[in-house]
């Protein structure tokens, strides 16, 4: 019980003892079940305190105990999870993706969900009422049709009663096309904004109403593109952009009422958001024929093809597993604190530290060569065939 912690045996102990804190950690943070965390860390004090004990003596187990203590009883408090009891919610663009998934994973969790969708009878809501029990209900709900958004307020309004609605789970979005800047037409930047923003704004204002009686959450679906600058997204960023804004002043507004509100910024996720080829080939066809003569002359049609074999290839670079934004979403909808925040994926996090706590050179430097692409515009070839000639 006396060894020190300078001897070998100490240091042994001591070490294991850190590796082992660390590994139930990281189990902890990964694990989307609340007893896991609450067994884990119910177990790690006393484990660490015992192992503590026999390596620095009773003195120093106590401290390490009572510090392990703290830590996890407010790493629990962040992670404790409301009971779901029926909660209802109502989820946007449950048709393919995210949403469709989150329909799923909710309904089978036991919420009642309210799935919005853009075509009622399509295959993904097809499939929702093929899969889903009763507790499941579809709704025809195009965001940006002020008609629908209030249709499906009253349906919903009129299934909850006076309970009101837990929760609110803004989804429905489009990409537009994945082009420079200076190439998109103003019609893609006005679609972008029409329904990933206004769309979102409008269904949020709605259903308020019902998320005051519950003191519910608004759980706002943005993007990694919402929070730093992304080449070829200008459009879709700046419309999730605009969302995350409009949900960290909600969070804000709507603290007074009790109601939690949470963004999500995923990062590159396999939901089929990116459309078809046929889609790209029209929107394409759209882009090129409102560009000024200049314009095309300076980028070259082979620079906007060679833009269509990168959204080809998108999907391939995008992770196909979407159960972190499914626990991250749960999470907003049921934790006790919810985060006002949250990065699921690979990289969505680290970009967005990149970008906030460095040089913005570094992060450009960083991000173009997380995006590199080999093609260049005409003009640019020219000029560097040019430059090799002198």
């Amino acid at each position: 019980m006396d060894a020190l912690p300078s001897s070998p045996l100490g240091w042994l102990c001591t070490g294991i003892t850190l590796l082992f804190g660390v590994t139930v950690l990281c189990m902890a943070k990964r694990s989307p079940v609340e007893k896991a965390d609450v067994l884990v860390w119910r177990l790690l004090p006393a484990l660490l305190g015992l192992l503590c004990a026999a390596t620095l003596g009773a003195g120093g187990g106590l401290v390490v105990f009572c510090a392990v203590c703290l830590v996890s009883s407010a790493y629990l408090g962040v992670r404790a999870l409301l009971p779901v009891d029926d909660k209802a919610v109502l989820i946007t663009g449950s048709d393919t993706g995210i949403g469709h998934a989150l329909a799923k994973y909710l309904d089978n969790l036991g919420f009642v969900v309210f799935a919005g969708v853009l075509n009622e009878d399509g295959p993904g809501a097809e499939e929702l009422r093929r899969t889903c029990s009763q507790r499941l209900s579809l709704l025809q709900l195009d965001i940006t049709n002020a008609t629908q958004v209030k249709e499906a307020y009253l349906k919903v309004s009129e299934k909850v009663q006076n309970t009101g609605l837990w929760g609110v789970v803004n989804n429905a979005g489009i990409l537009g096309i994945p082009a420079d800047a200076e190439l998109l037409p103003m019609s893609t930047y006005r679609q972008c904004m029409e329904v990933n923003f206004f769309g979102a704004v409008e269904v949020s204002k709605i259903f308020l109403p019902l998320l005051r009686k519950s003191q519910g959450r608004l759980v706002n679906v943005s993007s990694m593109a919402g929070g730093i600058p992304l080449p070829r997204y200008a459009a879709y960023g700046a419309s999730k952009a605009a969302l995350s804004m409009f949900s960290g002043v909600m969070r804000q507004e709507l603290s007074k009422w009790g109601i939690k509100v949470a963004a999500i910024h995923p990062s590159g996720f396999r939901t089929g958001i990116q459309g078809t080829s046929d889609l790209w080939d029209k929107q394409i066809k759209e882009l090129m024929e409102n560009l000024p003569a200049d314009t095309r002359q300076d980028y070259g049609e082979d620079y906007l093809l060679g833009l269509k074999s990168y959204f080809l290839h998108m999907p391939a670079y995008c992770d196909a597993d979407l159960s972190p934004v499914l626990s991250a979403v749960l999470h907003a909808l049921l934790a006790k604190r919810p985060e006002g925040l949250y990065t699921p994926g690979k990289g969505a996090y680290m970009s967005l530290c990149i970008f906030c706590y460095f040089p913005l050179w570094f992060y450009d430097f960083f991000i173009s060569k997380m995006l590199s692409t080999e093609s260049l515009p005409r003009a640019l070839r020219t000029s560097e065939a040019e430059s090799k000639n002198l």
